[in-house]
């Protein structure tokens, strides 16, 4: 962990007490100098990577342990003395309480033992928290209604190097059963590195010296998908495990301690999916013949909407996750203290995704009989008939994922017993990922075509197909493409490397008047993302691969051996599909020519960030009147220096490398008071200016730029340069946040608490296109045509005026014995969270789908927990919402996009019962069912119709089924 601040705070410092310290912490706060701005601003990235932990109060397990550890971390030595449901609530609420921050806490039920199957899910329970749901899992989490890169995440104080192709965390790569707990920070502190515009998570692995004696924990779950297998032949069936044990020791008179802990997730993931792929209308005065000029659809009624295509396919995902954690603890005197902490996991995904697809508009010459609609506004939809004319698509993909995560961070801290702390950290952490994705098509021979009667639902829901041929029929499927989409098959290797390398130093020593303490530090971080991505195009044998040899009606036969069942669609009327082995497939059937476009060239970058921090942060230990109050105040001065690598291209062409970066500095102050306006009751405020880099994909230098003599307009017979690209002179995005608490503590697991939040977006990141770009460094590949000007038109993303949220967050928990001695064991935990934002119509990203206000935005978010424990009893139901919002999603070969999430509502139900005398004691059996009522994905879309009318409808609707996990628990 990054620092333990010896215990400065006691009463025993002299203080005048001033009853204007707030208004004079904001005012110093408010007189801050200005941020410095380079005229070359500078591109983003995350923060520093080990940060400092204030104290927590632990209870020492021997007089020489002495060390205090930080108020905000869940994981101390009360989270495993007091166990369970109520134990878990009672530590995470004792960190709120104890924080000179306005945090958000977790903690573990006992070692080895989250509340939820994963943080994610743990976290997403917490006020104001909201998680994004892929494959059916809680994976990322959304901090008060911004998107998981505006959030910041830290292990054990620590930036940590990420997955994805941005800066979002994947929580599922952390096993819950490794962390002991995580603190939330809603309002920062400078001495917070990392930190993010909307909040810090910062999870928490065990400390071995905060227990008292040896440990041993050690559980096994075995889990059931209720969606049953859905790709037979595959290996992916609807069972799994999960495995972990911890050991917790300490030697040589409890001055050295060890931990060790090791997780692994063999589980499979069974989604139904189905997509609608657009909506319109066809024929009448208001539809595509009159106003596009379409043809005329045959059968269909005048003025209805109908559904123009659709997908119906079955995922089938085998994740094979394991980690193994270390913590060595050296603390020989009172003054010398040590910590080592290590995590390795690897994460293994094999996915097979097989469907059928087809497009029914106007200009695929299908024709429509018996066709039935429903009354709707604006106009009535259809729902049942039958299409003629199909041409039918089958799609086999394939996908392995190998990700590999290391994080290392060894902290030293010296006190040297005169007031003087001083601490040392040093860090690394690397994220690699290799993705090999392949897909082929299949059909009917010589682009034959096929019918079907339908059945769609008005709203969200499967359909009900019955065609007229047998797509489980290998003898009728061929190798084949049969919509002329242009090539046979796909395949795609994907490269991905993060690092992230830093050290930092910091020295403490107290203060006097109305500061406890103050501390100075230095961080520097280094961090570099790489990205490879090689793309190529696959042909039948036979086949032509150019616009002039290739056949689209070339087809073949599936070579039996590869066959290996079927692929079940039954949920949407569609008895199944024909399975096959892609990989053995494409290497026997086929043959590649590579085929990056310029999509696929612009995900071949690196992007580098230097970024040196230092900050002072006074902690505030005083009194206004007879009023305790607490808290710190202080500044952070970020300097970053942001070079990205990547390639030139000319809409497909690749011309050459290019290069740029930029160099910038910011100033954020910071301030936090607590005020204990009566006993455990609590007025908080926060006062912060905070920053984030932008997405790793807007500030890579990739572009695509050309020349090309403009035949009209003002400026026809002239040569210009054009073109599109990222931006490595990024600015960060800049909020300033205010926030106000009321707390209220009581009992020992209960509490009530309603907070109010603003946050200034200073500004805010889009897409705009610059008039007088220079383009002198960019290389003309051609060389018939010489530009009249190195300036030209470029779009990329550009920082712009910003926008503003505003919040309400109400949470609580009680305790049922203090209501009615008949309750005792029963209780409750609940949080509301409103927010409201807006934000600039200028700000749209060129992402397909991406909205007009914040991503990953959910207006309201609530979460309910009803438990009993008592008698070795424990029973938990808990339910968490969150209303729509656009979140980001990957589709095929990591392309990103955005999608318009609908409501989300899930239930969780878990059941155990804990030995606590005789033969058995330390054994506990737990009962756990994620997704108790099989909850589906929704999403929508926005369908312009070709009268301009703009109606919502259905895109997207999946369910995940219900996961059922039974195992055992065994604590020495």
């Amino acid at each position: 962990m990054m620092t333990r601040r010896h215990p400065t705070h006691g009463r025993a410092v002299p203080s005048l007490r001033p009853r204007l310290l707030a208004t004079a912490c904001i005012a110093a706060l408010m007189t801050q100098p200005a941020p410095a701005q380079d005229a070359s601003a500078a591109p983003q990235q995350s923060s520093a990577s080990s940060t400092t932990q204030p104290p927590t109060t632990t209870q020492s397990a021997t007089p020489k342990d002495k060390r205090t550890a930080n108020p905000d971390a869940a994981s101390t030595l009360d989270a495993v003395i007091v166990t369970g449901i109520q134990g878990s609530i009672q530590n995470a609420i004792k960190a709120k309480q104890n924080s000179d921050n306005i945090i958000e806490a977790i903690s573990a039920e006992d070692i080895g033992k989250l509340p939820d199957s994963s943080i994610a899910e743990s976290l997403a329970r917490l006020s104001g928290l909201a998680t994004q749901r892929v494959d059916g899992r809680a994976n990322q989490i959304s901090i008060r209604g911004l998107s998981p890169d505006f959030a910041g995440t830290t292990l054990n104080g620590r930036e940590q190097a990420t997955i994805g192709e941005n800066r979002g965390v994947d929580f599922d790569q952390y096993p819950s059963e490794l962390i002991s707990g995580a603190a939330v920070y809603k309002t920062p502190d400078a001495s917070l590195i990392g930190q993010g515009l909307s909040g810090t998570v910062d999870l928490h692995t065990i400390k071995p010296l905060d227990l008292p004696k040896r440990a041993f924990a050690a559980n096994l779950r075995g889990e059931n998908n209720s969606n049953g297998s859905l790709n037979h032949g595959t290996g992916v069936g609807d069972t799994g495990h999960r495995a972990s044990f911890s050991y917790i020791d300490q030697f040589f008179d409890h001055t050295l301690g060890l931990a060790v802990g090791f997780a692994q997730l063999d589980s499979p993931v069974q989604e139904k999916q189905y997509q609608a792929w657009w909506w319109s209308l066809n024929n009448g005065s208001q539809g595509a013949e009159s106003n596009w000029g379409a043809p005329h659809t045959p059968g269909m009624p005048d003025n209805v909407i109908s559904q123009e295509g659709m997908q119906l396919r079955a995922k089938s995902e085998n994740q094979l996750r394991n980690g193994l954690m270390t913590v060595l603890e050296w603390a020989p005197n009172d003054n010398y203290h040590s910590t080592l902490d290590l995590y390795y996991s690897t994460f293994d995904q094999k996915t097979y995704l097989n469907g059928v697809q087809w497009s029914s508009s106007p200009y695929d010459n299908v024709s429509y009989n018996n066709v039935g609609y429903v009354p709707a506004l604006p106009y009535p939809i259809v729902t049942t008939g039958h299409i003629d004319g199909l041409k039918s698509i089958l799609q086999n993909d394939y996908t392995k994922e190998r990700d590999r995560l290391f994080s290392a961070g060894w902290n030293n801290q010296y006190d040297f017993g005169n007031g003087w702390v001083i601490t040392g950290d040093a860090s690394y952490s690397s994220a690699k990922k290799r993705l090999h994705d392949a897909y082929l098509f299949a059909g009917l021979p010589g682009q034959a075509t096929s019918s079907t009667d339908f059945a769609t639902p008005e709203h969200e829901g499967f359909p009900d197909f019955r065609p007229g041929v047998n797509f489980a029929d290998p003898s009728a499927m061929f190798f084949t493409d049969p919509n002329d989409y242009g090539y046979n098959g796909r395949e795609e290797f994907d490269h991905q490397k993060d690092t992230i390398k830093a050290f930092r130093l910091e020295v403490s020593h107290p203060v006097g008047w109305i500061f406890s303490d103050v501390n100075v530090g230095v961080n520097y971080s280094d961090r570099r993302k790489t990205k490879q991505a090689d793309v190529y195009f696959a042909w039948l044998n036979g086949n032509g691969s150019t616009a002039d040899d290739y056949q689209p009606g070339f087809a073949a036969p599936i070579d039996p051996s590869y066959l290996r069942g079927t692929t079940d669609l039954s949920y949407g009327g569609i008895p199944g599909v024909v399975n096959y082995d892609v990989l053995r497939a494409l290497a026997g059937q086929f043959y590649l020519t590579q085929r990056n476009g310029q999509a696929d060239w612009s995900r071949n970058y690196s992007v580098r960030e230097k970024v040196p921090v230092a900050y002072v942060k006074f902690n505030i230990d005083t009194t206004l009147g007879d009023v305790p109050l607490r808290g710190n105040v202080g500044v952070q001065a970020v300097r970053t220096d942001q070079s990205s690598e990547a390639l030139q291209t000319n809409g497909d062409t690749l011309v050459g490398r290019i290069s740029d970066g930029t160099r910038y500095t910011k100033v954020l102050p910071s301030l936090n008071l607590a005020a204990e306006i009566a006993d455990k009751q609590f007025l908080r405020f926060g006062l912060a200016k905070t920053m984030a880099r932008g997405r790793i994909d807007d500030e890579k230098v990739a572009t695509s730029a050309g020349v090309a003599l403009v035949n009209d307009g003002p400026a026809a017979g002239q040569v210009l340069w054009s073109g599109s690209g990222g931006n490595p002179k990024l600015k960060p995005y800049i909020a300033v946040g205010a926030d106000l608490s009321w707390e209220k503590y009581f009992g020992t697991a209960s509490y009530v608490a309603a907070a109010v939040f603003n946050k200034n977006l200073l500004n805010y990141i889009y897409n705009q296109t610059t008039l007088d770009y220079d383009f002198s460094r960019y290389v003309n590949d051609n060389p018939t045509l010489t530009p009249t000007s190195t300036r030209g038109s470029f779009t990329r993303p550009e920082n712009g005026t910003g926008g503003k949220m505003q919040g309400l967050e109400l949470s609580g928990a009680i305790e049922g014995g203090l209501i009615a001695r008949a309750l005792d064991g029963f209780g409750a935990q609940a949080n509301f969270s409103l927010t409201n934002s807006t934000l600039p119509v200028s700000a749209v990203s060129s992402i397909p789908g991406s909205p007009s206000t914040l991503p990953g935005l959910s207006r309201k978010v609530a979460n309910l927990a009803l438990y009993y424990e008592k008698y070795g009893w424990s029973v938990r139901i808990a339910e968490r919402y969150r209303s729509s919002f656009t979140g980001e999603a990957v589709a095929l070969f990591d392309q990103l996009g955005y999608t318009r999430v609908l409501a989300d509502k899930q239930t969780d139900f878990q059941l155990g019962y804990a030995f606590e005398h005789g033969t058995w004691d330390g054994l506990s059996i737990l009962l756990q069912v994620n997704n108790l009522t099989n909850s589906p994905m929704k999403t929508e879309q926005i369908s312009g119709l070709p009268n301009n009318v703009k109606v919502a409808r259905p895109l997207e609707y999946d369910t995940f089924g219900r996961t059922v996990m039974f195992g055992v628990n065994y604590k020495l």
